[in-house]
């Protein structure tokens, strides 16, 4: 089976952010007094599991994080390294049938993409059924210092949103974010496809956004996200952090067309 790599510290610090801002995300984590969160395939180390729980309390004291890996010695070394006990987070064995478990969220950063695209669907209907009510999946990839970071925001009924985040220091343009698209995405990015049109037209808002270069690099994504939502591409609004250059759309705006 595979496994996922190692882990670097803040790696997914993009998506924590941008989930406990959510408008979705928090009413999941506030759906109940005391809310289990799935960490899925959280690789060699465990620090990105702490680092979530310590994010998702700033919403929700009563959080209690279960960090998942197929790897038993993954598992067994998570437990061991841990330097001191950590309130309301564990590891467990256990892969996309989340150990029995009912989450209100479900993260699963880098997991899929070992998986071959016919895979995928199988793993989100058995993350999906296993859901609290009101629960969401996270499916994401991001590259190893989490400057380029993509994700699928799920519910019980299917994909929701698609989610572009860098740090727009270290990209060229938009679809450099392309190489991290999710599994489900990766294969699609062809003319023709619906994810190929939305990036190629934010290399172009981002090529009219230049002067704005002058202000900063996240000056100048701001301003492609207007030009691109004047342009007619659905950009969804989000709140919180100036510090996150972010795009996201509907899941319908991006879904694989078929052939």
């Amino acid at each position: 089976m595979p496994t996922r790599g190692t882990t670097a510290a803040n790696r997914l610090r993009r998506a924590d952010r941008w989930l406990t801002r959510s408008t979705l995300g928090q009413a999941a984590l506030l759906s109940t007094p005391e809310p289990v969160v799935v960490d899925l395939g959280y690789g060699r180390i465990p620090v990105t599991t702490l680092e979530l729980a310590a994010r998702l309390r700033a919403v929700a004291a009563g959080v209690r994080v279960v960090g998942l890996e197929i790897d038993p010695d993954r598992v067994t070394q998570a437990q061991a390294e841990m330097s001191a006990p950590a309130d309301g987070v564990e590891f467990r064995l256990g892969g996309f049938e989340l150990a029995g478990l009912r989450p209100v969220l479900v993260r699963a950063f880098n997991v899929l993409r070992q998986y071959p695209e016919d895979a995928v669907a199988d793993a989100w209907q058995t993350m999906q059924s296993r859901l609290a009510p009101a629960g969401l999946i996270l499916d994401g990839t991001c590259d190893e210092l989490g400057r380029l970071s993509c994700w699928v925001l799920l519910d019980s009924d299917g994909p929701v949103s698609l989610t572009l985040a860098c740090d727009p220091r270290h990209i060229e343009r938009p679809s450099d974010l392309a190489e991290r698209l999710p599994k489900i995405l990766i294969h699609h990015n062809v003319p023709g496809q619906p994810i190929h049109t939305l990036l190629a037209a934010a290399d172009r808002s981002w090529a009219a956004a230049a002067g704005q270069s002058v202000f900063g690099p996240w000056a100048r994504w701001r301003a492609m996200l207007a030009g691109l939502a004047e342009s007619g591409a659905p950009v969804m609004k989000r709140r919180g952090s100036r510090r996150d250059a972010v795009l996201t759309v509907p899941w319908n705006a991006v879904a694989p067309a078929v052939r």
